[in-house]
């Protein structure tokens, strides 16, 4: 894995870390999402449009993901309604990295090291340690986390292939903006006008850029590196999220999590050489 595409990896762990935390700790998780989506998604329109090359055959790649990321986000802003963070972050993170790696072994023929391989799954066992062992969660929100954590290998497949016909910022403003519509008209329906309307904060507005500007980072990565490498080394986000709560009080971190934490860089550094 090239150096520029590990630095690219990492950074977009740091910024999703961040705007999960902001999210998961807001009253109504649906319409801060859907507020969050909007303001990603209009603060890098300029941007987008100063390099803008977008091709006829990403369209196809295009619907795919818009509809990833939409299952995506209802299913995590349900997840985090109802569960802990803690519980739900870690476990959909975790998941996809090993996702990707069997689909993409398999369903698109990518061939992976067995270097890398051991790092994937070096990675997964690390989040769960960071997660802790003994930690337990209905039946219900597990599933939700796993769903999250499909949904994430599915989008990053699906883009691996369809940022390469279109400039990765145009790519996933098409991406985001067909998500945005679709997903703002249902919280609508939903919550009405007050609804999102009291979801305007800078804590939302904060989300959105890091929401864009992390997929965005990670979209740099993709066309450097491949996509099972790039997934498990974005995972590391749950280290960044797992610190954060423990400083903040909202979780306890104990030796378990930092030896989790040790894994994961370990998994990282194999990923890299693979």
């Amino acid at each position: 894995m090239p150096v520029s595409a590990l630095l690219f990896a990492l950074a977009a762990a740091v910024v999703h870390a961040t705007w999960n935390l902001l999210l998961s700790g807001t009253e109504d998780t649906h319409s801060a999402s859907a507020v969050a989506l909007v303001v990603g998604t209009l603060v890098f329109l300029p941007v987008a449009v100063i390099g803008w090359r977008f091709s006829s055959s990403a369209v196809p790649y295009v619907a795919a993901s818009s509809a990833l990321e939409l299952i995506y986000l209802v299913l995590l802003a349900t997840a985090y309604s109802v569960a802990a963070m803690g519980f739900v972050y870690p476990i959909a993170r975790g998941s996809a990295p090993v996702l990707v790696l069997i689909a993409g072994a398999v369903v698109t023929g990518t061939r992976v090291s067995w270097l890398a391989a051991v790092g994937v799954l070096l990675v997964a066992v690390g989040i769960v340690l960071v997660r802790g062992v003994r930690q337990a969660g209905r039946p219900r929100d597990l599933a939700l986390a796993l769903s999250v954590g499909v949904c994430i290998a599915g989008y990053t497949l699906v883009d691996k292939h369809g940022i390469v016909r279109a400039a990765p910022l145009a790519y996933l403003e098409v991406v985001f903006g067909l998500t945005a519509v679709v997903y703002v008209f249902g919280v609508w329906r939903v919550r009405g006008t007050a609804g999102l309307r009291t979801a305007i904060s800078w804590k939302t507005a904060l989300a959105g850029v890091g929401f864009f500007g992390a997929y965005a980072l990670t979209l740099a990565a993709l066309r450097l590196a491949p996509a099972a490498s790039v997934a498990a080394v974005r995972e590391s986000s749950v280290v960044i999220a797992a610190a954060v709560l423990a400083i903040g009080g909202r979780e306890e971190m104990g030796p378990a999590r930092f030896a989790g934490a040790a894994v994961v860089v370990a998994g990282i550094a194999m990923i890299s050489l693979g």
